[in-house]
Order: C-alpha cells, then structure tokens, then sequence
C-alpha cells in the first residue's frame, strides 16, 4: 500500500457521498468505527448512528475536495490527515480539518476512526 492508495480511499469515500445513500458511505466504515462528524454534535459509535448523520450531510448535496492531505502508512493501518473543502448544492463551502484512520481487514481498507471539524473562523 502506498500514498496514493491511501489518498484515494478518500475519492472512494466522496464517490459513495455522491450517491445520495448513506448504506454505501456507512459501508466504507467498519462495524465499530468512530464518527465524529462536522456538521453534528453526536458521536457515530455504529453503522445506524453514521447513517443517520450522512442521511442528513448528504441531503444538503456536498462534494468534498482534499485541500492538503498527510498520510502515514503502518502495517495494517494508515492515517490521512489534513484539509478538505465541501461544496454543496446551495453554493455554499465549509473548509474542515479532518482524520481519516483505517485498518486493513485482510480484504479491504475499512475507517476504522473519522474525524471532520469546521475550520475556526
């Protein structure tokens, strides 16, 4: 696994986003993952809770773009950290911080760990 692998999770990530289904996003998590979302105060702790939250994000139509990304590569974990960028429907932008943490499963990359804050004004 390289950098660009890893980087490119995100892109499977926002693909899943642009579907309008928060099953295929929720399924890019694994079973216990953690959520702590940018446009929410409640921590996803499970595939419901995460749904849920993206049930809503996606309604407001966002497409996300990595404005800086740092990932560090382990044996069978990797961290994409940085900044992104969401457009949405409305026209609107929110730029956030955000950590991607992932563990290969002997099948697949799964997100173990996310965490999206707005960028402080």
């Amino acid at each position: 696994m390289n950098q660009d692998e890893i980087t490119a999770l995100f892109d499977e990530w926002n693909r899943a986003l642009q579907t309008g289904d928060p099953k295929k996003v929720a399924a890019l998590y694994e079973s216990n993952a953690v959520l702590l979302p940018t446009a929410s105060n409640k921590v996803g702790q499970n595939h419901e809770e995460i749904e849920d939250y993206f049930a809503h994000f996606m309604a407001k139509g966002p497409v996300g773009r990595i404005d800086e990304a740092n990932v560090r590569i382990f044996s069978q974990m990797a961290i994409n950290s940085g900044l992104y960028t969401f457009t949405f429907k409305d026209g609107s932008a929110v730029q956030a911080r955000f950590t991607f943490v992932y563990q290969w499963n002997g099948v697949r990359w799964m997100i173990i760990e996310h965490h999206s804050s707005q960028m402080p004004e």
